[in-house]
């Protein structure tokens, strides 16, 4: 155990007194944030853009249509024609839109043009179109004299309220919780697993081509030497993701607080367009707050918490212990290719059965791969926030282990032939021997 622990030491600190590790410590949150500030930054500057559309209205019918909104303003040229328009459009205006004159109502919306310099946005075209449609299908009621109050009093809008048969109740907002929860663990462990998997096997072929491990190997147990370097990174790891967290929050804060005046003052638009209107919309988000926070409590949050860390753990030494055997297999980081790839396949099939899995969340399919021990990491814990019966998790968990204690012996005897062997490029069936030296 001395000797163990001085691996796992010697591993940490050579892991954490790295330059490359400090500048990615330091500077992946600021990249993080940086990029969520730019995008929260250009979504602004984008909203705060007020495009100018003129209109040749020629049938007279859909002029109160073009009512201006925060983001587009109308300009009624149908005075001027279509032609003067376009021309005006040109130098002044982001577009025109043209609506003819024709016989009837379908031939009209078959018949309007959108003119511009360059190609419209889709959301900005069908913020348009859904405004004509509804103003022409009022139109065509009119025509069959029908009262079209009376047909926008007959629609309903439907809201199912769910609940389990002890009464637990749930709702939307709550599946999406579960489903961000559930998928935000389970990609965790699927990128820490990729990022530091991957510099154990870095680590190995470094020792490895450099021929210290020689000198290490008489020392030591290459079984103790494999299990230190796993734990060593394992710690350096999880150090830096606390640091990272850490100071992620804190910027994110202070965006918040940057950003927030801003966004406080572009939401202010509700209260030029109805205040009536704005009032109802500041109460749903109240209400749907309230039901954010019910539906939180209602999460098994220290299952999910203590689910985390045991497969985030199991995961990853599993999956390290397979890279470090790789690593020892061979003499280059290029040579890694041809095993990279039965390696990486559990883990993209986990990361997508997860996601698919979400809408039946107890079928067959969420149950096995929940269960079989190199996908369970991920999509258990994807299945954890939906409400999974106590035995499948601890099945889960004790396949977990059982597989750990198989894949470490296994990994080891490979290690422990490969550490030294050198100019050969191992093969499958080169592997194989080594396991039953």
């Amino acid at each position: 155990m001395g000797k163990l622990k001085l691996i796992i030491k010697r591993e940490f600190f050579a892991k954490v007194k790295n330059k490359s590790f400090i500048v990615m410590t330091i500077l992946s949150p600021l990249l993080m944030v940086g990029f969520i500030s730019l995008i929260i930054f250009l979504n602004v500057k984008n909203s705060e853009e007020v495009r100018t559309i003129a209109y040749v209205d020629n049938s007279e019918l859909l002029d109160s249509v073009f009512i201006n909104t925060s983001s587009i303003k109308y300009i009624n040229l149908t005075a001027l024609g279509i032609d003067e328009a376009r021309t005006q459009a040109k130098k002044s205006y982001y577009g025109v839109l043209y609506i003819p004159k024709m016989d009837s109502l379908n031939a009209i919306s078959k018949g309007i043009s959108f003119y511009s310099e360059d190609a419209p946005s889709l959301s900005l075209l069908g913020d348009i179109e859904s405004k004509l449609e509804k103003k022409i299908r009022d139109l065509k009621i009119e025509q069959l004299n029908v009262d079209v109050a009376q047909i926008k009093a007959t629609e309903t809008t439907v809201d199912i309220t769910t609940e389990n048969f002890t009464g637990v109740k749930s709702s939307k907002i709550g599946s999406i919780l579960r489903m961000f929860a559930g998928g935000g663990f389970g990609y965790l462990i699927f990128m820490f697993i990729i990022i530091y998997g991957t510099s154990v096997m870095r680590s190995v072929i470094e020792e490895k081509t450099s021929r210290i491990i020689e000198v290490i190997i008489s020392s030591v147990k290459p079984f103790q030497l494999m299990l230190g370097k796993i734990i060593g990174n394992a710690l350096a790891g999880i150090l830096q993701f606390i640091i990272w967290m850490i100071s992620a929050g804190f910027l994110l804060y202070v965006v918040t607080l940057l950003f927030g005046p801003e966004a406080s003052s572009s939401g202010n638009a509700l209260g030029q367009i109805n205040p009536e209107m704005a009032q109802q919309v500041q109460g749903a988000s109240v209400n749907q707050l309230h039901e954010i926070l019910e539906e939180i409590k209602n999460l098994p949050v220290l299952t999910l918490f203590f689910g985390f860390i045991f497969y985030f753990l199991g995961g990853y030494l599993i999956y390290s212990s397979i890279y470090a055997a790789i690593g020892a297999a061979v003499d280059s980081e290029t040579d890694t290719q041809q095993f990279m790839m039965p390696v990486l396949m559990p883990l993209m099939i986990a990361i997508y059965v997860g996601f698919s899995v979400i809408e039946n969340p107890h079928g067959p399919i969420a149950l096995g791969f929940s269960l079989f021990p190199l996908t369970s990491p991920i999509v258990m814990l994807m299945r954890i926030p939906f409400g999974v019966p106590w035995w499948q998790i601890a099945l889960s968990m004790a396949l977990l282990l059982v597989t750990f204690v198989g894949i470490v012996w296994f990994a080891a005897k490979i290690y422990r032939v490969g550490i030294l062997m050198y100019g050969k490029k191992p093969s499958y069936k080169e592997l194989y021997k080594w396991l039953k030296y």
